[in-house]
């Protein structure tokens, strides 16, 4: 049980917002701030913080607050692979997502265009209901998927909120190369929620369904990307690929456990070339 006090308390709810995977919203937050042509603007600073721990304790704290039972089931809960709360946890979780969301939310209100507010809106919300009721995108099949695309939704709100308009191939590309990537992670959970009779995406199709699932979704991101970065789009197509035929070869949940770790390092990878390209050509001045 872990002890009483602020800093273990603080780094209890630092360790269920995920920090491995707080590049899905950080990362993709400052390539969206690259993209509009500078490595650096101090007005996405506060978007920005906010992407690490406030909206990752909100995806993540209401996620396992609404999946206590089908975490209670799986194995791979209690690591980083994620948080097992307990009950007691449940009020503690609520309060710091407020606490720590709600002073953000007032300042963009504030200081953002309108449009940026819708975009942030839409995404807060999406990621709510994707554990919540009444409509718990997580446990309705394909529904589950494709709100994931909100991971791409930092490419839209960061360039409006700096007065610019988002580069969409690449913003659409991150949506279907989300939608995908949810679907090939929740294999390794298909026991577990068939178990507790939650039917998702990789529930319904099986596990040799998913990879045509998901390979139509990369191979859509791919063209996405080719326009943006041919680099990027290869990269992404090999990283893909080699996911996919991995799974095809071995069609069982344990399979997509063994290679969720990879799964994981993808987005670090394809983040890594698109960023370093970006970082390249602005300090050369090779495009806005």
């Amino acid at each position: 049980m872990p002890q009483a006090g602020f800093a273990p308390a603080a780094l209890r709810m630092v360790s269920i917002s995920r920090p491995v995977l707080w590049i899905n919203t950080l990362g993709t937050g400052v390539v969206g701030m690259w993209l509009v042509g500078s490595l650096w603007q101090w007005e996405a600073c506060a978007l920005l913080v906010w992407l690490t721990l406030p909206f990752n304790l909100l995806i993540y704290g209401v996620n396992d607050i609404f999946d206590q039972d089908t975490d209670a089931l799986n194995p791979r809960k209690g690591s980083l692979e994620g948080a097992r709360i307990r009950a007691s946890e449940v009020r503690a979780i609520w309060v710091a997502v407020l606490v720590t969301n709600l002073p953000f939310l007032a300042w963009f209100a504030l200081t953002l265009p309108p449009v940026a507010l819708a975009w942030i809106a839409l995404y807060a919300v999406v990621f709510v209901l994707y554990s919540a009721p009444p409509l718990r995108f997580k446990a309705r099949p394909y529904l589950d998927s494709i709100s994931n695309a909100a991971y791409a939704l930092p490419l839209v709100f960061v360039p409006y909120a700096l007065g610019d308009e988002p580069v969409w191939s690449a913003a659409l590309g991150l949506m279907a190369w989300s939608a995908a990537k949810h679907t090939y992670d929740a294999v390794q959970d298909i026991d577990e929620d068939r178990g507790v009779g939650i039917t998702t995406t990789a529930v319904r199709l099986g596990v040799r369904g998913v990879v045509g699932w998901s390979g139509a979704w990369w191979a859509l991101s791919t063209a996405c990307f080719a326009l943006v970065s041919i680099p990027v789009a290869v990269v992404n197509a090999l990283i893909a690929g080699w996911l996919l035929v991995g799974l095809y070869r071995d069609p069982r949940p344990a399979t997509g456990h063994r290679l969720y770790r990879y799964s994981i390092a993808f987005p670090y990878v394809a983040g890594t070339v698109a960023g370093v390209q970006l970082v390249v050509g602005l300090t050369l001045g090779l495009y806005r």
